[in-house]
């Protein structure tokens, strides 16, 4: 099982606040952990809302929304994505995180969907278009 874990931003991530070299040291160990342990697939911080944009969708129009944000609590710092065996083990791994910002943070995890999950309607077809877009990924990377 896939899952996705997204650290949540703060007001101090918002405002471009670099993390400490201790936090990095740390985060840089616990990423080793990870990786040796074949757990980690990706993991990346994020800049903050004030460098994005949204687009919001409604029917065929397009509008595009620049950021900054005014929810931090809403936003996204940060994430992994991480393959373990289940939500549990997931959850044990990043009880062992470093706390992500000085005082209070949080950390969502999100398993992501697997061809299996999407039954029927996921066709041979559109599986063999997925294998060949993952296939050509690879190679990029």
């Amino acid at each position: 099982m896939r899952f996705m874990v997204m650290v949540r931003a703060n007001k101090e991530s918002e405002a471009g606040v670099m993390p400490t070299e201790q936090l990095l040291t740390e985060m840089g160990q616990f990423n080793e952990e990870l990786v040796k342990a074949g757990v980690m697939l990706a993991g990346e911080g994020l800049q903050p809302s004030s460098k994005g944009a949204r687009i919001r969708y409604d029917g065929s129009k397009r509008t595009v929304i620049d950021g900054p944000f005014a929810e931090s609590k809403e936003l996204i710092a940060g994430f992994w994505i991480i393959q373990v065996k289940s939500l549990e083990e997931a959850i044990e791994w990043m009880k062992r995180c470093p706390n992500p910002f000085d005082g209070e943070s949080e950390i969502e995890i999100r398993q992501v969907f697997e061809a299996e999950d999407f039954g029927a309607e996921f066709t041979p077809e559109l599986r063999e278009q997925e294998e060949r877009i993952r296939a050509v990924m690879a190679q990029q990377n």
